[in-house]
């Protein structure tokens, strides 16, 4: 993430790496045959499943409705070659009331398994709040794990078109401000603008905003298991959806299946350290991947013929967007917006080409005489205004790979109060700006941004987390990238290690985030032998895909 003006900021500094973990070994030359492969419980097929904990009758005896999802219910228009069905659901407003009466709902979609349904599997895209009510697509053509599974999607309580909650819109009040500008005065307004958006997050949301937590979500997650008559659900979770099925699977082991933790948070620690490591991990990936990437291409770009000059002149476009911003069509871009498209096209090396054009272009918009700047470079800037919002950092979410992502106040509500509401999140003014300091000259990309931090100024106790350790966990799957951006491969490695029974894939010479039924055929076997053939794998290490070509085609 960038600035985050959207997302979630950190509190301590992590200063250390863990050891690499080494793949497990395979066959010798004596035993020529595969090594032993444990097999994951059965699939159960009930229709009667069992009834989730203390759910009052009027809420377990609900039927889901469903029906072919319309462009309101999607935000979007429905791909017409996929019959993605919706319905809504009632779930308590409060687990620990359920007999209240009041409730909020919950919106969900299906795309039916191609022939007979054995199995339903839930899908999450991160965030953490993301709606995923289109992301079922993301899974549309896996056409071995559809035979037999239904892919269900839902936006979470708080988001989407489930149950809203707002800040009012006051999330980015303090988007002008560069937090590269260390004068106090500058710094105070940004810190300052954070504590208003907290407060108006608070505020706006009423009293069902303390009840936007992992644990309320866990909850309604689990009387979807029982309306969709599954006495056990499959998962598979991105990015911040690992932290989501990991707490899942810790409070109902029973009901747990098949879960696929891809690209993973530090899901066995708290929110604030597991995002501590993103300024490390958006460097690395800017450093590593994408500049030298760029400088092999420099004939065409003519923007670095080395990573190390390439990003230098990052900064001097940087510098001349701090002294005048460009605008276009009523819209400015700025260093933060420019920091904020750099960090979002950094998820998936497929939009190297896009993002190395947007850099070019702005150089030349930036130039000594901006008035004629090509229409080229023009459009090529308009374009990503067009398809981003260009207002901060990414968060923690996966595309459904049909550009059906959406950004709306609910979800940025979602994205600052969840980690706000659970386990503690230490710091203050002077240590967040001490923080940011200390990260901006490690990790410059990102790290000035760590100013933001609206935690820090949450009112009320958070709830308590859960420790999680696996324990008595069904065996689970967990795929990563070793350069991916924005959950850093160290704290997926640590969640493996503390989270028992666990398994985990690494790609490496790859920094995607999100991999499973993205480009990788080899990573798709091994998830889909687990998640339909219940094999469960061994640690290993499966190469990465290649980086594109300028033109987007496959590279070396």
């Amino acid at each position: 993430m960038t600035t985050l003006r959207r997302s979630v900021v950190a509190g301590s500094l992590a200063t250390a790496l863990v050891a690499t973990i080494a793949p497990a070994a395979g066959a010798t030359d004596s035993t020529p045959e595969e090594p032993p492969r444990q097999r994951a419980t059965p699939q159960a097929t009930t229709a009667q499943p069992e009834i989730a904990h203390d759910v009052p009758e009027r809420y377990a005896e609900q039927r889901l409705s469903w029906h072919p999802c319309s462009e309101d219910e999607l935000g979007s228009p429905p791909p017409e070659q996929y019959d993605l069905e919706c319905a809504t659901y009632l779930t308590p407003k409060d687990w620990n009331e359920a007999d209240s009466g009041e409730s909020i709902t919950i919106a969900v979609s299906r795309l039916k398994a191609e022939g007979e349904s054995t199995a339903s599997v839930l899908t999450n895209p991160g965030g953490p709040g993301a709606p995923g009510r289109d992301f079922p697509l993301r899974l549309a053509e896996q056409d071995r794990l559809r035979r037999h599974q239904d892919v269900i999607g839902f936006d979470p309580r708080g988001t989407g078109h489930s149950t809203n909650i707002t800040c009012g819109g006051a999330i980015g009040t303090g988007d002008s401000l560069d937090p590269r500008d260390r004068s106090r005065e500058n710094l105070d307004l940004i810190l300052d603008a954070t504590e208003y958006a907290a407060d108006s997050c608070q505020v706006k949301s009423g009293d069902l905003g303390p009840l936007i937590n992992t644990f309320q979500t866990t909850h309604d997650m689990d009387l979807l298991r029982t309306l969709l008559g599954r006495d056990k659900i499959n998962w598979v979770g991105y990015s911040a959806g690992t932290w989501l099925g990991a707490h899942y699977a810790q409070r109902f082991p029973d009901h747990t299946g098949r879960f696929v933790l891809d690209s993973s948070t530090e899901f066995t620690t708290t929110w604030q350290r597991s995002f501590d490591w993103q300024p490390l991990g958006f460097e690395r990936r800017w450093r590593e991947d994408f500049l030298p990437w760029m400088a092999r291409y420099d004939e065409q770009y003519g923007f670095g013929d080395s990573g190390e000059r390439a990003r230098q002149t990052y900064e001097q476009v940087r510098a001349a967007l701090a002294e005048k911003p460009v605008e276009l069509d009523g819209q400015k871009v700025g260093p933060n917006e420019l920091d904020s498209a750099i960090a979002g096209m950094l998820y998936s090396k497929s939009a190297f080409p896009s993002l190395a054009e947007y850099l070019v272009s702005l150089r030349e918009l930036t130039g000594k005489d901006r008035r004629i700047a090509s229409t080229a470079a023009l459009d090529n800037v308009r374009k990503l205004l067009e398809n981003t919002k260009a207002r901060g950092p990414q968060p923690l979410v996966v595309d459904n790979g049909h550009g059906a992502q959406q950004y709306d106040d609910a979800y940025d509500a979602s994205f600052w109060t969840i980690p706000c509401n659970e386990g503690r999140w230490f710091g203050n003014r002077m240590t967040a700006t001490w923080q940011s300091e200390l990260m901006g000259r490690q990790w410059p990309l990102l790290g000035w941004g760590w100013l933001i931090q609206p935690c820090i100024f949450w009112k009320g106790k958070p709830i308590d987390l859960p420790k999680l350790d696996g324990e008595g966990v069904p065996p689970t799957l967990i795929v990563q990238s070793e350069n991916d951006p924005a959950t850093p491969i160290e704290g997926a490695r640590r969640a493996h290690e503390k989270f028992a029974g666990s398994r985990m894939i690494t790609v490496t010479d790859e920094g995607d985030h999100g991999i499973y039924a993205g480009d990788n055929p080899a990573v798709d076997k091994v998830v889909e032998d687990y998640l339909v053939d219940g094999i469960v794998p061994e640690d290993q290490s499966i190469p990465g895909s290649p980086l594109p070509t300028p033109n987007g085609t496959n590279g070396s």
